[in-house]
């Protein structure tokens, strides 16, 4: 199976990964797909590491696809086409603690106790929010209760900031990758045509931001091979929705 959506359930250690980079070699050794065509994501660095050496191996080429985690493939089509959506190409990624002191700062111009508020909640809530794709405008509307609206409060004013400082979190990488695709279909249909193969690994782990951010990149083409493994959905903590391996039918009727 090359052309059109497939979906992979397999337990641990039965070789989903190993079937991902032998599908790749395939589709490069047979000519079906040029190297820079085909996307491989995954969770971590290490994983996309991985699967780029193994794929080495077996085909002998220089040009390998491009093979990353959601937030590196993010920040990387951001650099490029986020000025389209007011996104310095310039801009700087706040890690965990530059995101509790951006939200220490916001609490503290707003008035607003951290004895009261716990500023990791609220990071963990606007965090939820974004991989939600909830922006910062639209929050306040969906606040219900004391804590979230002034959870709404603190959001507003800690996009603020980051637009100030030109900077970005990590789940502003992919919700700003997907305002961009959504706002320009122009932008989005030149991704499709560059990435016209994809691959997911541990697609059981991802979130409503990650889900969207992979149906629009493979709505042209189709060619979306995700492989998981439902007994392994370990991100729960992080808004891993798994729904969207559940759903993989509903979405691609020719699965």
């Amino acid at each position: 199976h090359t052309d059109g959506p497939v979906l992979i359930l397999a337990g641990a250690g039965s070789g989903k990964t190993r079937v991902l980079t032998y599908r790749v070699a395939y589709l490069i050794e047979q000519n079906l797909a040029l190297p820079h065509n085909i996307l491989m994501v995954t969770f971590t660095n290490k994983a996309a590491a991985a699967m780029k050496e193994r794929i080495r191996a077996i085909v002998k080429t220089k040009d390998l696809p491009y093979a990353g985690t959601f937030h590196s493939l993010c920040a990387r089509i951001l650099r490029i086409d986020g000025k389209h959506i007011n996104v310095s190409p310039n801009f700087v990624i706040y890690d965990d603690s530059d995101q509790i002191d951006a939200i220490k700062d916001v609490m503290k111009r707003f008035d607003i106790s951290v004895k009261n508020y716990n500023p990791r909640a609220v990071l963990s809530t606007i965090s939820q929010a974004k991989n939600e794709l909830i922006p910062a405008l639209e929050y306040p509307n969906l606040a219900r209760g004391n804590f979230q609206e002034t959870v709404a409060r603190i959001y507003l004013g800690y996009q603020k900031l980051l637009l100030e400082n030109e900077a970005l979190d990590f789940d502003d990488l992919l919700m700003k990758t997907v305002l961009l695709f959504q706002r320009h279909p122009e932008i989005l249909g030149a991704y499709q045509e560059k990435y016209r193969y994809i691959l997911i690994d541990e697609y059981q782990d991802t979130n409503h931001a990650q889900y969207q951010f992979t149906h629009l990149l493979a709505r042209a083409h189709q060619n979306i091979c995700a492989v998981g493994d439902l007994d392994q959905a370990i991100y729960g903590w992080r808004q891993a929705d798994i729904t969207n391996i559940l759903n993989f039918e509903k979405d691609y009727p020719n699965a």
